[in-house]
């Protein structure tokens, strides 16, 4: 169960705790942002042509496809 903590106390200890945290300098955020951008278009471009591969193959299969 959760301690009763008085607001103030609270927040202090909030403060305390966010005061230890190592915060990423903007060339780090910039760098991380693009390669999320990057990786997603990695993976679209991936699962975008293994979805036509699929589709083509069970066309074949199927004798509908080209």
């Amino acid at each position: 169960m959760a301690s009763k903590t008085n607001p103030f106390t609270f927040l202090q200890q909030v403060r305390s705790e966010t005061s230890k945290v190592t915060w990423p300098t903007r060339r780090e955020t910039m760098i991380s942002t693009a390669m999320v951008f990057i990786m997603a278009g990695l993976a679209a471009t991936f699962f975008f042509l293994a979805d036509m591969a699929m589709g083509w193959a069970i066309g074949l299969i199927l004798n509908v496809g080209l």
